[in-house]
């Protein structure tokens, strides 16, 4: 037999190393409090790899690339789409829980799932829905609809509805932060270090990837972008790297440019991040999950100047690009969709989908039913379903 064959690692062998590697801090899959519903263990696969693959292979994500993250996608073909956006997250957080000996699974996991919910035309879609709902004593919110999805809509096992995803995924989406979300739970324990990397990962992608997209379509401009800290920061470094001449040349090396100064602010806030947490895990003395889930303040964060430096980004953002008037132009038609949609549905419930219908005929709520359906929708579908019913 060759003596350099190597047999493939079962999952017990796999637990051990992550026992021997992940920090003591780590959310590790032998820690897991398992599954809603008990499965055979997967003899190759950790518990969170499961999970992640479930999420991949789930309908819900697939239909992320054709939901709006801030430019509708009909503006060009490179715009980040909600699919491409939850990619840059799960890269992010794996570089970040790499980096601190987190568990690099569950944070991709957590990364990949928090978008599911979703609905078509960005937060425009989100508000338009959370509306609704309200006039029903209710409100909607995409985290709990992610978390929806994952326990219940998705319909893929023969024994039970939902994914059947890890506990520690399900906690994470809706703990990450729960300050931004107007989630209705009350949470007696913090989420882990996983969900907090994870909760900034998306902070970071968003604000790169629209500054990225907002320079691209032409809303922002980059002589602009020059007053901020950040980026004189990341321009310095760029012009040291690379001859200024071969920057500014023409329209090709701009571009050049600009990939190469988004991927700088990226690894900046990155570096800040990493290094604010290890001090933070260190001062608290954090060596332990049951430290990390008693620690009421926020472990994994920015330092104090990088807080002011992305507030300062997120601002001008918000007035130079969400609230263009390109944007929310378009944003307002697709909130106007949405409630002429739901409307329509509510009035005649009959024209849902048949497994859509037979759900209200089973007792559920129409005004639940009626959300699911519609927050599930992408962009083109949604304007299809307001062709039709015009029609």
């Amino acid at each position: 037999m060759d003596q350099n064959f190597t047999s493939p690692r079962t999952r017990e062998e796999l637990e051990k190393i992550e026992a021997a590697v992940l920090a003591p801090y780590a959310m590790k899959n032998v820690m897991s409090a398992g599954r809603a519903h008990v499965e055979k263990e997967d003899p190759f696969r950790l518990a969170f790899q499961r999970d992640r693959d479930r999420i991949i292979y789930s309908k819900a994500f697939r239909r992320l690339q054709a939901k709006t993250q801030v430019v509708v996608a009909y503006f060009g073909d490179h715009y980040r789409d909600r699919m491409t956006h939850s990619i840059e997250v799960s890269l992010i957080a794996r570089n970040i829980s790499r980096s601190l000996g987190l568990n690099e699974d569950l944070s991709e996991c957590l990364s990949l799932a928090h978008d599911l919910g979703h609905p078509p035309f960005g937060h425009g879609g989100e508000a338009a829905l959370n509306e609704i709902m309200q006039q029903f004593g209710s409100h909607f919110e995409h985290n709990e609809q992610s978390r929806r999805i994952i326990e219940k809509l998705e319909k893929i096992y023969p024994d039970f509805d939902g994914l059947n995803i890890s506990k520690e995924v399900l906690d994470g989406l809706l703990k990450h932060n729960p300050h931004r979300y107007q989630t209705s739970i009350g949470f007696e324990i913090s989420p882990h270090l996983e969900a907090q990397v994870m909760d900034l990962a998306d902070e970071i992608a968003y604000t790169s990837h629209d500054i990225d997209d907002g320079i691209r379509s032409g809303l922002i401009r980059i002589e602009e972008l020059a007053d901020f800290h950040l980026w004189q920061q990341a321009e310095k470094i760029i012009r040291e790297e690379y001859q200024a001449a071969m920057l500014d040349k023409d329209d090709e090396s701009r571009e050049r440019f600009r990939y190469r100064m988004i991927g700088k602010l990226i690894s900046q806030i990155i570096k800040d991040l990493r290094d604010t947490t290890a001090n933070n895990l260190q001062q608290k003395s954090i060596d332990s999950i049951e430290k990390v889930r008693a620690c009421k303040e926020k472990l994994v964060n920015f330092s104090v100047a990088m807080r002011s430096d992305l507030k300062e980004l997120r601002a001008y953002l918000m007035s130079r690009f969400y609230l263009n008037h390109k944007v929310a132009e378009k944003i307002e038609q697709g909130k106007n969709i949405l409630k002429n949609l739901f409307k329509y549905y509510i009035d005649q419930p009959r024209r849902l989908p048949p497994p859509f219908f037979a759900q209200i005929q089973s007792g559920l709520a129409p005004e639940i039913v009626i959300k699911d359906y519609i927050a599930g929708m992408t962009d083109h579908y949604a304007e299809e379903q307001q062709l039709a019913i015009k029609n």
